[in-house]
């Protein structure tokens, strides 16, 4: 397919999803299905438009002075790939899979427009009722971090050092421009790539059926490197997903000890099992319903909860739920990570710590709730986290923000990762 074709599915994609208000993935799928003819690289093309769009969605709109999904593509076409509007009608002319071209009402506007004029929501690229919770977590900063959400993330692995040290994962992903990370200790990075340039498809690589390394953003890892698990501990992983976390705390552990994994939701937790065989990971039980796991109550030296939240630090992943989300969503957000800390709260031994992390970077969802919860219970206090950092990833990486070195807050303006909330707890003695 041309660029014209390319840009006329993702044309029609965009359409399903404001029509429909579906998830980018099913509606990416589904126009697959449908057209057949279309090769790996023009679905590839395809979804880095529809994603470029809804990332920088309201500003595309903005300086369009259209907000349809023809304006949008465009707009990824001139703005973002960095193609002249010349160019862009000399690549359309007779290709009859070609859009209609642009009105010349919105080529004005295009070249017219200043985007230093937008309300700065539109700036930002954010919905406009979230631009308070910014303000309040980043101060000065909040516009800097909203528009780094906008932008395209990198594809990030984690070595799995009970198969594979990281230099030998590095050598054999090197055809891929695979580098190590910036601070996660074994964490490996490809670069995102611009235009219709496409990511490698690393879960077919032979290294990744051998279990030499996981798909894992780096701020995931580092969130669980920051558990420091210890060889010979018992850890509870009690919102444990798809295992990520669980996996690269049972590999520091060097399969010693045991990790608990358990979740509400049995199809989040499903993939796990298959994950852990992989991986060569022996020292992990999976829960599936929270009444095996009674027996433990008081018994853990750590317990993780990565809670359910609003998933704002991963919106350059999954653009689409920036748009969808709404108050009430991050109202039962919040009444659900209450319920989740309470309920982990009670396997915590006494010296023990609990540890509470969100891909949220909204302070209602990370702050509010822990010194909420060690309000309600004293007997849990809050830990330095900074301290931590220094002896794990030191002073010479990039450094997260913290409030008061208590809390840890990754984004990808400051560390170059999906964006994270870390707070560790001990429970008094």
């Amino acid at each position: 397919m041309r660029l014209g074709g390319r840009l006329s599915g993702a044309i029609e994609v965009l359409a399903d999803i404001e029509t429909r208000r579906r998830p980018v993935a099913d509606a990416l799928k589904d126009w697959g299905l449908s057209h057949r003819f279309a090769g790996s690289g023009d679905r590839a093309a395809i979804g880095n438009i529809v994603y470029d769009a809804l990332r920088m969605k309201l500003s595309h709109a903005f300086l369009m002075d259209d907000d349809s999904p023809t304006a949008l593509g465009h707009a990824v076409l001139l703005r973002q790939w960095g193609l002249a509007p010349e160019a862009l009608a000399a690549e359309f002319e007779g290709d009859r899979f070609a859009p209609q071209p642009l009105s010349q009402d919105a080529l004005a506007a295009f070249h017219a427009r200043d985007l230093a004029t937008a309300p700065l929501h539109v700036q930002g690229d954010i919905p406009e009722w979230i631009q308070p919770s910014f303000e309040a977590n980043f101060a000065g900063d909040w516009l800097a971090e909203a528009k780094a959400l906008a932008g395209r993330p990198t594809l990030d692995l984690r070595a799995n050092t009970l198969k594979a040290g990281r230099d030998k994962v590095l050598k054999a992903l090197e055809r891929n421009s695979a580098l190590a990370s910036a601070i996660a200790r074994q964490g490996i990075r490809i670069p995102a790539g611009e235009g219709p340039a496409r990511l490698p498809n690393v879960t077919a690589d032979l290294a990744f059926q051998k279990g030499w390394f996981e798909v894992q953003d780096e701020g995931s890892q580092i969130v669980a490197d920051l558990v420091v698990p210890g060889e010979g501990e018992q850890v509870l992983d009690f919102c444990a997903g798809g295992g990520g976390k669980t996996l690269a705390m049972a590999a520091a552990m060097h399969n010693k000890g045991q990790v608990h994994a358990y979740d509400t939701d049995r199809k989040r937790l499903a993939p796990i099992i298959e994950r852990l065989k992989r991986a060569g990971t022996r020292n992990v039980q999976v829960h599936e319903d929270i009444s095996s796991l009674a027996p433990l109550k008081d018994r853990f030296d750590r317990v993780l909860v990565d809670a359910p939240c609003t998933g704002t630090g991963t919106w350059r992943r999954r653009p689409d739920t920036k748009w969808r989300l709404t108050e009430k969503n991050l109202e039962e957000r919040l009444t659900q990570q209450q319920e989740a800390l309470a309920n982990a709260s009670a396997f915590v031994r006494p010296g023990g710590a609990l540890f509470y992390v969100t891909c949220s970077i909204l302070p209602q969802e990370n702050e509010e709730q822990v010194q909420g919860f060690c309000k309600a219970n004293p007997q849990f206090e809050i830990l330095d986290a900074t301290d931590t950092w220094q002896k794990l990833f030191g002073a010479d990486t990039p450094q997260p923000r913290s409030r008061g070195g208590k809390t840890v807050t990754l984004t990808p303006a400051t560390t170059d990762t999906d964006g994270f909330f870390f707070c560790a707890m001990r429970r008094k003695a």
